[in-house]
């Protein structure tokens, strides 16, 4: 969601976001850290190839995802939801 949205959103809709925002990064957290063991397995099996770079993207974008947390944690400071 972009802030705009978030922005229209009610108080009590905003603190259901906030824990789903919870729940979900501890999933990207468990994932993230499947992926980086992928990696390192197969940059000791082999080199790095196809099967380094696909975790890689995947773990990249988890993170790109987390940006949209920040912007949920400031509307929430801002109106002194948390």
């Amino acid at each position: 969601m972009t802030k705009k949205e978030l922005s229209e959103l009610t108080d009590q809709e905003l603190l259901n976001e906030a824990k789903k925002m919870k729940s979900t990064s501890i999933i990207n957290a468990l994932l993230i850290g499947f992926m980086i063991g992928i990696i390192i397995y197969s940059i000791i099996k082999n080199s790095v190839g196809l099967f380094t770079l696909i975790p890689l993207y995947f773990v990249f974008k988890l993170f790109n995802n987390s940006k949209n947390n920040e912007v949920l944690e400031s509307l929430l400071k801002e109106r002194n939801l948390k």
